[in-house]
């Protein structure tokens, strides 16, 4: 018996491989999330000089794989063993092995949460296609709420593909068929397009970014229009409790914006995962 064959025949077992995937997947997207606004901050910068016809300046390397990972503090090269998911921050108890600069949480946290949130996704679909898909859906998401949680940017580079690829499975279909992807992709990006042109022309200010619309856009490509009405309540409802919470018990400064798109993308999450059942719990809920 193959490996493959293995996690075919024993949940167990491919839940256990598909958390382990997940903690290693995570590590990398840990790295998306601090490199992608820096790549995109430079992309920015060099566009404006170009504009202005200032001249270039030599900036060094940067991309998703280089240069290798290092200390920010003192520029120590992290060891292959010290990058082990979540162990290696515990190992070190979070503190950089040659200067003892703190190493952020935020580490071990999105790698805990890459290898749980696959392996929910592992004990729901099975060995299936969906599974596949479920996983790349639920990586991109984390990324992108995470970013958005530290620079309030939701990357085209990672809505867009993801919005194009949730078109494209709806071919198969994997989560919904063609018609309601497309009609969902649609919806998800009209409805708070006009959400936002409805509260600029009320109050002259823009409550949110073009990068909620978008990723609003590529949750219903997923998943389809039906779902995105549970998904903007569900977000909706967390963003207000959270941020009116913020506001009243951590004294927020209520001009200072909050990102909404880790509530789209967690929204989003729970739709793929539980969406029949939050449908039945609502409809119950209103006498439907």
């Amino acid at each position: 018996m193959t490996f493959l064959d293995a996690l075919r025949s024993s949940p167990g077992l491919l839940i256990s491989a598909t958390v382990l995937l997940g903690l290693i997947v995570g590590s990398f997207l840990n790295v998306v999330i601090l490199r992608l606004p820096r790549m995109m901050e430079r992309a920015w910068r060099q566009e404006a000089r170009e504009i202005l016809e200032l001249p270039a300046v030599d900036e060094p390397p940067l991309s998703l794989l280089r240069p290798a990972s290092t200390c920010p503090q003192c520029g120590t090269a992290i060891r292959p063993w010290h990058n082990v998911p979540v162990l290696g921050w515990l190992w070190l108890r979070g503190r950089c092995a040659s200067c003892s600069t703190r190493i952020s949480v935020q580490y071990p946290l999105v790698e805990l949460a890459s290898g749980l949130l696959a392996g929910l996704c592992a004990l729901k679909f099975g060995w299936s296609a969906q599974l596949a898909a479920a996983l790349v859906f639920t990586w991109g998401l984390l990324t992108l709420a995470v970013i958005d949680l530290r620079t309030t940017l939701l990357p085209d580079n990672l809505t867009l593909p993801l919005l194009w690829l949730g078109l494209g499975l709806s071919l198969a279909p994997v989560f919904a068929a063609p018609e309601a992807a497309i009609v969902g992709a649609l919806a998800g990006y009209l409805s708070l397009w006009f959400v936002f042109q409805g509260f600029k022309l009320l109050t002259g200010k823009e409550g949110m970014g073009y990068g909620d619309f978008k990723l609003l856009a590529a949750i219903g490509a997923w998943l389809g229009w039906s779902a995105l009405p549970m998904v903007i309540l569900l977000s909706s409802l967390v963003g207000a409790v959270v941020g009116i919470g913020m506001i009243l018990l951590l004294r927020h400064d209520r001009r200072v914006p909050i990102p909404f798109g880790p509530y789209l993308a967690a929204a989003g999450w729970l739709g793929m995962m539980y969406g029949e059942t939050l449908k039945g719990a609502y409809f119950s809920a209103v006498g439907l």
